[in-house]
């Protein structure tokens, strides 16, 4: 097989799995030898590529733009791993759903609670529409992997990636690849 290729997605969450990603230190260097990143929060690419091997997804799917996204990414994309506990279960990112409806929470925040413009922005192009409800990744689109963590550790991250570089059958099992939090 040619280098994998590897898309990483940001959607509704901290960007904390991202951050654990990174920190795989001097891993990394090996890794980029293996790999070739083809979308990221990391790299300058505005859009989503066909034929992609392998995709992080962290974050919830929270407005238009994560559904949109999710969808592409998972018809394009081989094998599709929830990356930590927003794309697993919602998380944090889900804390709005029992909160009220999404034109009282941005009354709320842009309005009631602001001192600067009182005005929910409304300009197109300027916020996504936000779903009515926050979902987790598999809500949307089937998923493959779940790599559950906030955020996963950088040794769980590793583990997974290893194995799929040498071709083997993800099997998470034992409390150090399948722990929450």
């Amino acid at each position: 097989m040619d280098r994998l290729t590897l898309a990483t997605i940001w959607l509704g969450g901290c960007s904390g799995c991202h951050m654990s990603f990174l920190d795989m230190d001097e891993w990394l260097i090996a890794l980029a030898e293996r790999v070739e990143v083809v979308y990221s929060p990391f790299a300058d690419v505005k859009t989503y590529p066909d034929n992609v091997h392998v995709a992080l997804i962290e974050g919830a799917i929270a407005n238009d733009d994560h559904l949109k996204l999710i969808q592409q990414a998972r018809r394009c994309t081989d094998l599709l791993i929830a990356f930590g506990d927003c794309a697993v279960t919602g998380n944090v990112t889900a804390l709005r759903n029992p909160l009220s409806s999404v034109q009282d929470i941005l009354q709320y925040v842009y309005v009631e609670a602001s001192d600067i413009e009182n005005t929910p922005p409304d300009e197109a192009g300027i916020v996504p529409p936000l779903l009515d409800r926050v979902v987790p990744v598999h809500a949307v689109v089937p998923v493959d992997v779940y790599l559950p963590g906030c955020p996963p550790p950088a040794d769980r991250i590793r583990a997974v990636l290893e194995r799929l570089l040498v071709g083997e059958a993800l099997q998470l099992a034992g409390r150090e690849l399948i722990k929450f939090g």
